[in-house]
């Protein structure tokens, strides 16, 4: 795979601790291609949920690049080109489960049919159709993390990231997520996953591995 979607060159952040400073990524090299599933391991406390938010744009690297889709990343880059999955999931408390996940697309200005449409379709995939009048405050942790998944892929974004996905999740469910991560990269987004759990890394393409504030490469299981 060469169609590169987001590339981090030399990434370098630090964090104030005490009177000094502790050293999160100490140059991560990291490249996501189209239609790669890849996922990221590493320890609690590695670095893996700051490394996303530089990678995402919602934070800025003390040094190094990151490109998407050749590009140096924006601050604030549309859902289409990169959407985020985050621990926190981020849902809107008063909008319904629907009206969040059919958010990044009335903002893109898709027809409310439509949008709505997409939604619901996500929303059943995931088991949490039934919901989709409810509000976010009503819904498990689980659900809850599965209608921000679902956001996250309504917009078809060419670059997906994934922290945690499956934490809240039991077990039954999970194929569910994996199946929609794998047919997000199918169809040629590129999908990069943080997490603990070792079924979704056997899912995935590849595996990264996060240590010491550097990216190695850990095994290929597919």
């Amino acid at each position: 795979m060469t169609d590169s979607v987001l590339c981090a060159r030399g990434v370098r952040r630090s964090f104030p601790q005490g009177t000094g400073v502790v050293d999160v990524l100490n140059g991560v090299d990291l490249e996501v291609s189209a239609g790669e599933f890849v996922t990221l391991a590493g320890p609690s406390g590695s670095g893996k949920s700051a490394l996303f938010a530089v990678l995402s744009g919602f934070d800025t690297a003390d040094e190094g690049d990151v490109l998407l889709l050749g590009e140096r990343m924006a601050e604030h880059p549309s859902w289409q080109d990169c959407a985020v999955l985050p621990q926190v999931m981020g849902l809107a408390d008063e909008l319904t489960v629907e009206e969040n996940v059919a958010l990044p697309l009335r903002l893109r200005g898709d027809a409310p049919e439509s949008a709505v449409a997409r939604a619901r379709e996500l929303l059943d995939e995931l088991g949490v159709g039934a919901l989709a009048d409810r509000y976010p405050t009503e819904l498990s942790f689980g659900q809850r993390q599965r209608a921000a998944l679902a956001r996250a892929l309504a917009p078809r974004p060419r670059l997906l990231l994934a922290d945690e996905p499956t934490a809240h999740l039991d077990h039954a469910t999970v194929p569910l997520v994996l199946g929609l991560l794998r047919r997000a990269a199918d169809e040629g987004a590129a999908v990069l996953v943080a997490t603990h759990d070792e079924e979704v890394h056997e899912a995935a393409h590849r595996r990264l591995r996060l240590v010491e504030g550097r990216v190695t490469a850990g095994a290929s299981p597919l």
